[in-house]
């Protein structure tokens, strides 16, 4: 699983810049479980997001989260730039009653001319939804209180490249939030992690009305900040 590690050796430049850039791997690792979300979850609702990822090492990258609606189906990209780097990750699904099904994704990276794209279709995704899918659908539960009665919960997932992963999560206090616009809300808040490296910590952050919109996201490795995403702007485009 890729992640934003500082490490004594590190891989090749073109791989370890594109996994570690563009956290799109990171971030939306967070994937659902197969029960679907409460009957009171929120339903998604068009937005344009833009963040500022600061990253241990790095310079600083921008992130943008588009969530967009097509007739009956949704679509979620994310995409992220840096100088000589660029990625993205886009996914497609659709609300089946309460739940999301989520139909096709695909991803890719390049840096100097070099990269590398993935894709996955609606076999790969007929049990596991992808991690675009996921998000949306974890900010749901976290809205509407999923978890809190037996923590942590387990969720597994398909990365990129359609293999199964796992981690578990809880959920942690509201927080209030304030948002580019000056609006403050309650942020709902999840701590989620693998449990084969409990040392790796993820700490997010959404939006208690908008599905899927990242207000702050955390990596903390050993006790200590590894990156930080932070909403800069936000569009509701309906």
């Amino acid at each position: 699983m890729p992640h934003l590690d500082q490490t004594r050796r590190r891989p090749p430049a073109g791989r370890r810049f594109a996994l570690a850039l563009l956290t799109l791997a990171l971030l939306v690792m967070v994937l659902l479980s197969p029960t679907p979300a409460r009957a009171n979850a929120p339903q998604p609702h068009p937005f344009v997001a833009d963040y500022q990822l600061q990253v241990s090492g790095w310079p600083d990258a921008r992130v943008s989260h588009r969530l967009s609606r097509h007739g009956d189906w949704w679509e979620s990209e994310m995409r992220a730039a840096i100088r000589l780097a660029s990625g993205h990750e886009r996914s497609r699904f659709r609300l089946d009653g309460d739940a999301l099904a989520a139909s096709a994704y695909s991803s890719g990276y390049r840096l100097l001319g070099i990269g590398g794209s993935y894709r996955l279709g609606h076999d790969d995704l007929r049990e596991l939804p992808d991690r675009q899918t996921a998000l949306i659908e974890l900010s749901r539960r976290a809205a509407n209180g999923h978890c809190q009665a037996n923590p942590p919960c387990t969720i597994r997932f398909v990365d990129h490249k359609g293999r199964e992963e796992r981690l578990d999560y809880r959920p942690l206090a509201p927080v209030a939030q304030r948002l580019p616009s000056g609006e403050t809300v309650q942020a709902t808040r999840l701590e989620a992690w693998n449990p084969d490296k409990p040392e790796r910590r993820f700490f997010f952050a959404f939006h208690p009305r908008l599905p899927g919109l990242l207000l702050d996201v955390e990596y903390h490795r050993d006790g200590e900040r590894q990156s930080h995403l932070r909403l800069d702007s936000l569009e509701i485009t309906e």
